[in-house]
């Protein structure tokens, strides 16, 4: 079986064309394996859920995963993902700004022995420059600072295997990032380029506030550089005041003299300087050990 796990809210306009895409290609592929379509209802405050239970009347291939209030797009899918009895699962969003024309494409890569196929984006229609832009460096800052090999320019949009699904039904952490859980997760991975399209119908559901909110959630998943990043500043600052000292040390001892009106204040500064970045060393062993208590939990 084949499953396609759809995350909803407020996508009462892009349900029936959505599914008629997704049922014209499913019908098509060679053999035509057995689906389902899992839809996954985020709490919508418009006629999303009518609209899915009027599509379910004309197709008996259609599961429904109506939630209680709005979650999130993350845990959307990991509901979906839960339910979903594939052998191969593909997760996508309901806007049609990923094709599903793309499937058949994922489905050949896992029948050559790939466990996750996912789509790179090569460009992004109807997005706007400074979107494009922050999205791009968000990936290869997240590359960098992190030990897991996540791919730039991917979504959420991709097939995963059976066993990869149960590995991430197994982490079952609230602040969730899949494309990065899925890297994590590893077995063999290849991506599909593609474009991607404008939104068919209604607004994104990722305006800055929860795509920053987004990228935080990213990296503090995948990454203890902002932990160590007290150790640095700290090392750093000491380093500097010991430097300090030994100029206004060496100030004394010449008798190069010293202003009316600094006199003391190199001092003072000195203490201060040395003590922050003291202070700052012990954050960073805190951050250190905290770092190693956040990997094996």
């Amino acid at each position: 079986m084949l499953s396609v796990v759809v995350p909803l809210y407020n996508e009462e306009g892009n349900v029936a064309p959505l599914l008629e895409r997704i049922c014209g290609i499913l019908e098509s592929l060679p053999g035509k394996p057995s689906h389902e379509i899992v839809l996954v209802n985020d709490g919508s405050r418009d006629g999303t859920l009518a609209a899915i239970r009027t599509e379910m009347q004309r197709r008996p291939n259609i599961v429904l995963v109506n939630l209680s209030r709005n979650f999130g797009h993350q845990l959307a899918a990991t509901a979906g993902l839960d339910i979903a009895q594939g052998q191969a699962v593909v997760l996508m969003d309901g806007d049609l700004q990923d094709p599903p024309e793309l499937i058949a494409q994922f489905l050949e890569r896992w029948q050559q022995g790939y466990d996750v196929v996912y789509a790179v984006r090569r460009k992004r229609k109807g997005e706007s420059a400074f979107k494009v832009l922050t999205a791009a460096m968000f990936y290869r800052t997240i590359k960098r600072l992190t030990n897991v090999s996540i791919p730039v320019d991917t979504g959420d949009f991709r097939l995963m295997s059976r066993r990869v699904v149960e590995a991430l039904k197994r982490s079952r952490e609230r602040h969730r990032f899949l494309r990065g859980m899925v890297s994590w997760a590893g077995y063999n991975q290849i991506g599909v380029e593609y474009d991607r399209d404008e939104r068919l119908s209604g607004e994104t559901k990722y305006p800055l506030r929860k795509m920053l909110k987004f990228a935080i959630d990213g990296i503090t998943s995948f990454s203890d550089v902002p932990l160590r990043f007290a150790s640095y500043l700290g090392f750093t600052v000491s380093t500097a005041a010991f430097i300090y000292a030994i100029v206004i040390i060496s100030f004394k001892a010449f008798h190069w003299g010293t202003p009316e009106y600094a006199r003391g204040w190199a001092s003072t500064m000195v203490v201060i300087l040395f003590l922050g970045g003291v202070q700052l060393i012990g954050i960073g062993i805190l951050g250190e050990y905290l770092g190693r208590i956040y990997e094996e939990v």
